[in-house]
């Protein structure tokens, strides 16, 4: 029997709706065959101010939530010293923990997960049962770029083995001041030793593929985000006094503080911490001349920058006597994640506020944006964004005590 002709034309409307929808449904930065860029480009083109600047913000777990994570469209969480899901918590415990407050970020209505890290800067020694290794100025001593780069490796699995994707480390301060207390982070008075020790950059991320472009972060499956600390001059300062002043000319610069972040550059490191310390009487975090300047546009790297523990706020002094001011002034010099760590919603009205005032320009915020979802996305975070058991065994595995390592 025959259809009346207004039969066919609902079946022909039902299949250019269900063609429309297959359409919508598709997205360019959800599709892992796309390029990186592309990937980027669409993801951007979709987000609004709150989710971008949402993506700046880094919370500490204590004031996360699964309901923060999807109201404020965080983009990432860390553990500062100390701060852990119970005490003796095992990697289940850990994990568990992760995976909440990835699903809050999953939950948003672009579904851009969040990135944990955490300080594993001589193994991952926030975490119980972990196996510890030497801090630098030890490691230094050996003179041995391998073990350092093998000491990563292992660290790299200790840190997947609770879940979390990234660590602030290594700090490559050239400690020139044995009066400095944090000497013991770094490998060396000598700069080309502290060049070599970059190495465990290779470690925690993966060796690089042939021809890789420099600048642009590289994580391999299974690896962490690596983070290169604190640029720079930290390990310069006047007669040694933490946080404070290096005085110090170009030549002297360019050519004691810097080269290591040249090494981890060409070696694909993901992300570069800020120094709460100043060059020259300006302080690092407010610093366009060497964050966006030479970091970025001389040097060419592609990852993202990251504050340090409140480090926009000692900005001013007293630490946070004008916080607005502090947000402008980090978020312009080219800080693309801050570090917040607990007044998150302080810092997403002012960064909001300053971009609706045109004190913070929308391409600033973009560029900020762009880096950070190109770690996430070379990370294959989106593909992959909750951890399971599979690294639990490798938290203190006897294979990598330093008996071993040697």
């Amino acid at each position: 029997m025959a259809c009346p002709n207004v039969s066919w034309g609902c079946l022909l409307l039902l299949l250019l709706c269900f063609a429309w929808m297959g359409d919508a449904e598709y997205a360019k930065y959800k599709d892992p065959k796309q390029p990186v860029n592309t990937r980027i480009k669409d993801l951007i083109g979709r987000m609004t101010l709150a989710e971008k600047i949402g993506q700046m913000t880094q919370i500490e777990r204590s004031v996360a939530s699964a309901d923060v994570m999807k109201n404020y469209f965080i983009g990432s969480i860390l553990s500062g010293g100390g701060s852990v899901p119970a005490p003796q918590a095992t990697p289940a415990m850990w994990i568990n923990m992760v995976n909440e407050f990835q699903k809050g970020a999953l939950a948003t209505r672009l579904g851009i997960p969040m990135i944990y890290g955490i300080d594993a800067v001589h193994g991952n020694n926030n975490v119980y049962n972990a196996t510890i290794f030497p801090h630098n100025v030890g490691l230094g001593a050996t003179r041995d770029p391998d073990l350092v780069k093998r000491i990563g490796e292992a660290t790299a699995l200790e840190v997947r083995a609770t879940g979390i994707p990234y660590t602030f480390a290594p700090c490559i301060a050239v400690c020139r001041d044995p009066r400095w207390g944090r000497c013991y982070e770094s490998y060396s008075e000598d700069h080309k030793i502290v060049q070599q020790m970059t190495d465990i950059i290779l470690g925690l991320q993966g060796e690089i593929p042939v021809n890789h472009t420099k600048g642009v972060p590289y994580v391999a499956k299974n690896k962490v985000a690596a983070c290169a600390k604190h640029f720079v001059g930290d390990g310069g300062t006047h007669n040694g006094i933490n946080e404070n002043n290096t005085i110090i000319d170009e030549h002297g610069l360019l050519g004691i503080h810097m080269p290591p972040y040249y090494d981890s550059i060409i070696k694909g490191v993901a992300t570069v911490m800020v120094s709460y310390s100043s060059v020259n009487g300006e302080k690092m975090h407010a610093n366009h001349d060497l964050v966006t300047g030479y970091l970025k546009s001389k040097l060419h790297f592609r990852g993202f920058v990251i504050s340090d523990w409140l480090g926009i706020d000692r900005i001013t002094s007293p630490a946070g006597a004008n916080y607005t001011y502090s947000v402008q002034a980090g978020v312009n010099a080219g800080i693309d994640m801050v570090m917040v760590p607990f007044n998150y919603t302080e810092f997403i009205e002012d960064a909001t506020s300053l971009v609706n005032k045109r004190i913070i320009s929308m391409s600033r915020i973009d560029d900020a944006v762009s880096r950070i979802l190109r770690v996430k996305f070379t990370m294959g975070l989106f593909e992959n964004p909750l951890a399971d058991l599979s690294f639990a065994d490798q938290l203190g595995k006897k294979v990598h005590d330093l008996q071993r390592v040697f």
